[in-house]
C-alpha cells in the first residue's frame, strides 16, 4: 500500500481537489486497491468544515464528487503513516516542516517540484480561479503517479 497525504493551508480547496483527482485517476488505472490518499491542513482555521463550494464544483464538473470529507490538521503521526506528504506552496511546506518537526526521510516535498514546470499552486481561496488550480492539481497527479510507477513497482499490483 502506497500512502499519500496533500496538505495546504486550510485542506478546503487545493489538497481535498489533489486528493479527489488522485483517487480517481488510480481508480481508473485499476490501481485504487494500492493507495490510501487523504488530505490535511496546516492550519486549524477550517478545521471540520466541507470542501469550499469552487472545488466541489469543479471537480463535479469531471463526475468526481467529495462527499463526506471535512477539513481535518496534519498530525506529528502522519509522517510515519504516509509515503510522501506533498504541499501546495512553499508556506506549506515550511509550515509542515514545523508540524513533522523535521524530514530525515525526504518524504515532504512541494507537489509540482516533479513536474517540468516547479512551482507553487495558487490558491484559489484568494485567486477564486478553481480552472488554473485544477489544471496544476491534474499536472502533478499525473507526475505523481508516473513517479511512483517508477520508484514503487514492487508495491503496486
Amino acid at each position: 500500500m502506497i500512502n499519500v497525504l496533500f496538505v495546504c493551508h486550510g485542506n478546503i480547496c487545493r489538497s481535498p481537489m489533489a486528493e479527489f483527482v488522485f483517487r480517481d485517476m488510480v481508480k481508473k488505472r485499476g490501481l485504487g486497491d494500492a493507495f490510501h490518499i487523504a488530505s490535511a491542513a496546516t492550519s486549524t482555521e477550517e478545521i471540520g468544515n466541507p470542501v469550499h463550494h469552487g472545488t466541489r464544483n469543479k471537480l463535479k464538473q469531471y463526475g468526481i464528487g467529495v462527499d463526506g470529507k471535512y477539513a481535518i490538521q496534519l498530525s506529528k503521526k502522519d509522517y510515519e503513516k504516509y509515503d510522501y506528504l506533498i504541499g501546495m506552496d512553499q508556506r506549506n511546506i515550511i509550515n509542515m516542516k514545523r508540524i513533522l518537526n523535521s524530514d530525515p526521510q525526504n518524504k515532504i516535498f512541494r507537489f509540482l517540484d516533479i513536474t517540468n514546470s516547479p512551482r507553487d499552486i495558487a490558491d484559489p481561496w484568494y485567486t477564486g480561479d478553481f480552472d488554473r488550480t485544477y489544471d496544476d492539481v491534474v499536472e502533478g497527479c499525473e507526475a505523481l503517479l508516473k513517479h511512483i510507477e517508477e520508484n514503487k513497482k514492487e508495491n503496486i499490483k
